[in-house]
């Protein structure tokens, strides 16, 4: 790959409270972040660094909030749980895939969303379960 497509290329990261290093792999067959349930068949991952903040700040587990720089290993395509229920278009750039991410390397440095703001989501996730609304489509 030339130094110009590198420089252009997009970048993607995953967030979590998993404590992970370079080379290893996210893969499929885990539970989800979000809520308790069956494994799911796809591993999740966004272009933008705020999608991967919102996930490691509500992810499930007792662990640091961890965001990573990950590389998908095939191919990737639109989360329809993000972009068909609440953001067509994708403009948060969420993705997946049935193949596992490698890590490439942890982002250290990230300011997470405000507690209020953290909160009103919660309370909203905590809605949408309540209601029977929190289903992935997997």
């Amino acid at each position: 790959m030339s130094a110009s497509a590198t420089m252009f290329a997009r970048q993607y990261f995953h967030g979590t409270r998993a404590d992970l290093d370079p080379g290893d792999l996210i893969a499929v067959g885990r539970e989800s972040n979000f809520r308790d349930g069956n494994p799911l068949s796809w591993v999740y991952c966004a272009g933008t660094l705020d999608a991967a903040i919102w996930g490691a700040e509500l992810a499930a587990g007792a662990g640091r909030e961890r965001i990573y720089v990950v590389e998908p290993t095939g191919e990737i395509v639109d989360d329809p749980n993000v972009t068909d229920k609440k953001f067509p278009g994708n403009p948060t750039l969420s993705y997946r895939s049935r193949e596992p991410l490698r890590v490439i390397a942890e982002v250290t440095r990230w300011q997470g969303h405000p507690p209020e703001r953290l909160q009103e989501m919660r309370d909203h996730l905590a809605r949408l379960r309540a209601e029977g609304g929190d289903h992935i489509i997997d």
